[in-house]
Order: C-alpha cells, then sequence, then structure tokens
C-alpha cells in the first residue's frame, strides 16, 4: 500500500505541528513525565489517522461495459428514484455513498467513457448525509456517457470535515472505468445518478469498495 499524491502536503504538516508540539512540552515541562508521554501517544496517533487517511491500496479493477462500478469507498444510505435538475432533468435512480475519515478517499470512474459535462460549484458544509448538501454544498457534477450512449451523472459532494475537492477530468476527456477522477479531504459523499433502467446491485446500508464493488448494470 502506498500514500496517495494527494496527502503529501497534509503529512509534512502534520509532522510539523507534532515537531513543534514536542519541542514545546520538552522546553516547557521539562520533567512532567506523564505529559510528555501523553503527547507522544497523542502524536503517534495523529500521524497514523493521517496516513490510513490518505492510503492508496492497490486494486485489481475488472473492466465491464455493463456493469457501474462503486465510485468510492464507504456506506450506500441512499437509493431512491429522483428528479435530476442539473444535467439530465428527468427522473433517475440516485445511490449515495457516505465517506467516514476512515475510509479510502480515492474517486473513481464508475464507467468509462466521454466526460459531456462537468460543473464546480462553491458551496456550504453541511454534514454529508444532510438531505440538502447534494444541492447546497461545495461539489463537482461529472457526466459520462459510454460508448453504447449511456450516460452516468456522479457528485463529488463535501461534508462537514471535508474542505477541498479534487478532480482530474474535464469536459471532452476519455476516462476509463475504475482510474481515479479525484479525491475528497476528510468525510464526504458520493451521489450516482443511474438511468431508471439500470439494476441496482447494492443496498442501503452495504459497505462497498470504490472500483471494486458492483453498484449496477446496464439493462
Amino acid at each position: 500500500m502506498t500514500i496517495h499524491k494527494e496527502g503529501y502536503t497534509s503529512i509534512a504538516i502534520t509532522l510539523l505541528v507534532i515537531f513543534v508540539a514536542n519541542a514545546l512540552v520538552h522546553y516547557f515541562i521539562p520533567g512532567n513525565t506523564f505529559v510528555v508521554w501523553a503527547v507522544y501517544i497523542l502524536s503517534f496517533l495523529l500521524f497514523v489517522a493521517i496516513l490510513q487517511f490518505f492510503r492508496n491500496p492497490k486494486r485489481n479493477i475488472i473492466i465491464d461495459e455493463n456493469m457501474i462500478l462503486c465510485p468510492a469507498d464507504g456506506k450506500v444510505v441512499v437509493i431512491e428514484e429522483t428528479e435530476e435538475t442539473e444535467y439530465f432533468h428527468d427522473r433517475r435512480i440516485q445511490v449515495s455513498i457516505f465517506m467516514s475519515p476512515i475510509n479510502v478517499h480515492i474517486n473513481r470512474n464508475p464507467v468509462s467513457g466521454i466526460v459531456k459535462f462537468f460543473r464546480y460549484h462553491p458551496g456550504k458544509y453541511l454534514v454529508a448525509w444532510h438531505p440538502k448538501s447534494s444541492a447546497l454544498n461545495e461539489r463537482t457534477s461529472i457526466a459520462v456517457q459510454t460508448a453504447s450512449g449511456k450516460e452516468v451523472l456522479f457528485r463529488q459532494i463535501a461534508g462537514a470535515m471535508a474542505r477541498r475537492i479534487v478532480w482530474y477530468l474535464k469536459e471532452g476527456t476519455a476516462v476509463k472505468q475504475g482510474e481515479e477522477f479525484g479525491f475528497i479531504k476528510f468525510g464526504s459523499r458520493v451521489d450516482v445518478f443511474l438511468p431508471l433502467s439500470a439494476k441496482v446491485d447494492v443496498n442501503i446500508g452495504d459497505m462497498v469498495s470504490g472500483g471494486l464493488t458492483i453498484l449496477g448494470r446496464f439493462e
């Protein structure tokens, strides 16, 4: 397992904070063994937490144009028919995945194809499971058209802790199923909007893995 490139700056800042905190403790409280060890332990836990958040596990992704892969690790919190008003302007099946701070936060393309639509929206930072977070929070919306003409829209949504959304694609580019399209730092959510004809292969409460779990299938 490696560390994702988005974590380099955060890890460097964390190491600097740990170094300064430990130096201050040794300078101002040199004889207090309890405080010194408490700072050591907290420093270690903080460093491990940051490392695990930015972990980039190797995954063997199987590409299948009839399947829709999960774009993120996390828990399925929404499966419902809804009106998608930004791009499709019609009824779609929405599947939402909540990513907690302990999940891998790499986002992966659910399908292969051409990016037909991309929008970035600045916004609020409501908790990711809030019903209005998909419309009010900072977010990106990406629609990809497959070789067979089917389209899937997926949306990165910042949460109360997530303050930076990263994306690596733009309109007109070709994307490959399972490859990274972005990253969200610290707790967030990804919504996927599927055709009504699609068969959903997950249930609410399921724990899913980006690029590995089959979210659904085109019918």
